[in-house]
């Protein structure tokens, strides 16, 4: 049974989730949640038994010093929640942790138990994968659903993907069956550069997730993070003539294919971020990755240049090779 002794009522609870692992390229996805803890300082109400979900041969407990005695971490997954003033208050329900290793329905059920017993309203699972886009510009962001009404209501897309799944996909569909609304939030990740952290991939997942629950948040040094960023990647990347000749026919192909994206309803979205931002208000601003296909992936930029594998040719606009979110 649970019990949540000691936590307030929440106003309109969105539980917004991540979690570590193939879920999770780049830790694009934990590390925004991570962001929400600590821009909100969130405060940890529960933790999930780990003996019942991790094998602790794959998800290793680490030892620490505190106060010169010997204390051990275990590896887990925590629920904090954070109350959002402003003049629409909400509440988040943050759950932040490892995809268990064993044991994935009970897992499900008992997050979905923690949501029921909040008056949790909609679920948010964060998730990154590895695909072919350069990093040069714009991360994409998938927001997919099962539900079909909030799929319009919401402007996401009705998931269609058919393939090997996470946590994330898991989750999503045991809150689709328990009758809560849920929705996946996919950023992608370049391929060949997929070593953590990515903040450009992070701050995308942020900016999407505001627009999706109608909050604003916080974003801290993660702008300039980002452009950090993508500075240093765009100097690795110079180094080696056949990654800048990659990323310069991913850039192409990439903008042939959204041209279309350049329509009215996408600039104004951006207008209306730009605006929530400079209105005065609010405060100021390891192993294989899931992938489009659903396959392990690894990084081709490597600390040592002369390790490099030979990217392959990136997919033509319209084949069915086109990046896709995994649900």
């Amino acid at each position: 049974m649970i019990e949540l002794e000691g936590v307030p009522e929440l106003v309109d609870p969105v539980m917004v989730a991540a979690f570590e692992g193939w879920n999770d390229a780049g830790d694009a996805a934990s590390t925004a949640v991570a962001h929400l803890d600590r821009e909100w300082k969130g405060e940890v109400f529960a933790a999930l038994d780990a003996e019942d979900y991790y094998d602790f041969q794959v998800n290793r407990p680490t030892v620490f010093m505190e106060a010169g005695v010997r204390k051990i971490t275990w590896p887990t997954t925590r629920l904090s929640v954070v109350r959002v003033g402003g003049e629409k208050p909400r509440d988040l329900v943050l759950v932040r942790g490892i995809e268990p290793s064993m044991r994935w329905r009970s897992f499900c059920n008992e997050l979905l138990g923690f949501a029921h017993e909040l008056g949790v309203e909609l679920v948010v699972v964060l998730g990154a994968l590895l695909g072919d886009t350069p990093h040069t510009r714009p991360v994409p962001i998938s927001g997919t659903t099962s539900d079909p009404d909030l799929a319009r209501r919401m402007d996401l897309e009705e998931t269609k993907y058919e393939g090997p799944t996470g946590i994330v996909g898991v989750l999503q569909e045991a809150c689709t069956h328990a009758g809560v609304p849920a929705v996946s939030l996919w950023a992608a990740v370049p391929h060949y550069v997929s070593q953590p952290p990515n903040p450009k991939a992070t701050l995308a997942l942020l900016n999407r997730l505001e627009d999706l629950i109608d909050v604003r948040i916080p974003l801290g040094e993660l702008p300039e993070d980002a452009r950090a960023w993508q500075v240093g990647v765009d100097q690795l990347a110079a180094e080696d003539s056949e990654v800048a000749e990659y990323v310069q026919s991913l850039e192409e192909a990439r903008d042939t294919a959204e041209l279309p994206e350049a329509s009215g309803d996408a600039i104004a979205r951006e207008f209306e971020r730009y605006l929530r931002r400079h209105d005065g208000g609010g405060p100021p601003g390891a192993g294989g990755h899931a992938t489009a296909d659903g396959s392990d992936s690894t990084s081709y930029l490597r600390d040592n240049p002369s390790g490099r594998a030979r990217p392959p040719k990136p997919p033509k606009p319209g084949t069915d090779d086109e990046e896709s979110s995994e649900d």
